[in-house]
């Protein structure tokens, strides 16, 4: 079917930007799902100036799109993830509104609204379909995040490049756990990591990281679709990992394992308010804490091992 013979429908569900990703994969998984955006983001001179991050939308094909069917599934798969304690977190209110929409490709349309985009003092995040030219000591990271995560515009990973350019030394070995697109892991060797280990338990993701890599005429980085457990011992420097609040409390000691003595590590997607979860295991652990900072509702530890 072309597209100039479908029926789309954009349906915005207003959300707490912590569940998106299972967000994501409920309506790709129930219904003819062509896109979707997470956030809408607009910038002036590479500077963010509004975001719809509370806003999910999602770009439906269907010829007569059932709307009470659309807000009772919903609804019932809010409450599952209530009552199963998914996230330890509120949700958001998952209203929903449903409007048809003119004839476009939305699998493409998603893809206007991101702009080229400095994240940090030197990185700037340029999509592959975009051009921009290096301006003084920038450096230019290409990425198409496919259906991982990860293109630079989220907090959660902005504050891990900044905490890579502040922390990290040159010719550290870095590993990225939960590596998504492959950005983080670019960023590190870009600003002089020796090497990179990346791991992603998702193989889609994976295998995007891989082409990123490519796009950015990155070789030193192998890319592994397992988890952090496959890691060796002591071997890293210095360590991503921008997950879920629960999930770095459940596997900090693994992360610590990875870690050499006096490496450090930063842990991000914590939600401000999940910090305790994260500060309770960084203690359990033995790990000292360096510097919290935060962007917006999203909070990150920089972390050290010290035994």
């Amino acid at each position: 079917m072309s597209v100039i013979d479908k029926t789309y429908w954009e349906v915005c569900i207003e959300i707490n930007p912590i569940c998106a990703d299972i967000l994501c994969d409920i309506i790709q998984t129930e219904f003819d799902c062509e896109g979707i955006i997470t956030a809408e983001e607009t910038y002036k001179n590479l500077e963010l100036v509004s975001s719809t991050e509370n806003t999910l939308k999602a770009y439906i094909v269907s010829d007569n799109l059932d709307f009470d069917y659309v807000k009772a599934f919903l609804a019932q798969k809010k409450q599952e993830l209530t009552e199963k304690n998914v996230f330890n977190s509120d949700l958001g209110s998952w209203n929903v509104s449903i409007k048809k929409q003119e004839i476009v490709d939305w699998s493409k349309k998603w893809k206007e609204h991101w702009k080229p985009s400095k994240i940090s003092d030197k990185i700037v995040i340029c999509p592959t379909w975009e051009k921009y030219i290096a301006k003084d000591d920038e450096i230019v990271v290409n990425i198409d995040p496919g259906n991982a995560f990860g293109t630079g515009t989220h907090a959660t990973t902005q504050l891990c490049v900044k905490a890579c350019e502040k922390y990290m030394s040159v010719s550290s070995k870095v590993a990225d756990i939960g590596c998504g697109s492959g950005i983080l892991a670019i960023c590190a060797v870009k600003l002089g990591a020796k090497y990179a280990d990346a791991v992603d338990t998702d193989e889609t993701a994976v295998e995007t990281a891989k082409i990123n890599a490519k796009v950015n005429n990155v070789s030193n980085i192998v890319f592994y679709n397992a988890a952090s457990n496959i890691l060796k011992t002591g071997e890293y420097d210095f360590v991503f990992a921008n997950i879920l609040h629960n999930v770095l409390a459940e596997i900090m000691p693994d992360l610590k394992r990875i870690m050499k003595i006096g490496a450090k590590i930063v842990l991000s997607g914590i939600l401000n308010g999940k910090e305790k979860v994260v500060i309770d295991s960084i203690e359990r652990n033995n790990l000292k804490i360096i510097e919290q900072v935060q962007q917006n509702e999203w909070i990150a530890f920089v972390v050290q091992r010290e035994d």
